[in-house]
């Protein structure tokens, strides 16, 4: 499945939402849906099963964040779900990596590549709504032995293509930052 096949898929109470409106979530949202078809590769390996679980609930606290600050009152408050969301991204964007072995250098490379795009959209939304800047030290997974010189950055403009090239690979977990100890 890819991306356009995805949004006519999508419920209308969902695409009618203002929140629909807020490209960062809209791609959470996908990448939650390749997702479940990369984990259920995952889980049928052994080794990977803990993995599975992890990068899963990882990919669903994304959108759930992004969700749950759209609909806080103040900038400081959504910016602080905001970054719970960019967290996520993160932290699937590693578990990716370390699933690399079984859902192969291809798909890992593309999924990497595709929730960076994610994490940047958050980079920019953070300090939109803090009044602040972040630290954006993020480094992509290097999926190959070459130094980091060896292959172009990520180009935002190549996201429409990504999204058309998709391989395609059950229930979810949300994870919302409100049940997260109060900082």
């Amino acid at each position: 499945m890819n991306y356009d096949e995805w949004l006519k898929q999508v419920p209308v109470e969902i695409a009618g939402d203002p929140l629909w409106k807020v490209e960062a979530y809209r791609l959470a949202l996908f990448a939650v849906d390749l997702g479940w078809h990369d984990v259920t590769k995952l889980i049928k390996d052994k080794r990977t099963n803990d993995l599975s679980d992890q990068l899963y609930r990882a990919l669903d606290s994304i959108s759930a964040n992004i969700s749950e600050g759209y609909s806080r009152g103040s900038g400081k408050d959504r910016a602080r779900f905001y970054e719970y969301g960019l967290g996520s991204g993160r932290e699937s964007r590693g578990w990716y990596c370390s699933s690399r072995h079984v859902l192969g250098e291809g798909v890992a490379e593309h999924r990497i590549r595709f929730l960076t795009q994610i994490i940047r959209l958050l980079l920019t939304m953070v300090p939109d709504q803090r009044g602040s800047s972040l630290h954006d030290g993020s480094i992509p997974c290097r999926t190959d032995a070459a130094g980091p010189d060896s292959e172009p950055p990520f180009d935002p403009a190549e996201l429409p293509n990504l999204l058309q090239n998709i391989p395609s690979s059950g229930s979810r977990i949300t994870y919302h930052a409100s049940r997260l100890p109060s900082q």
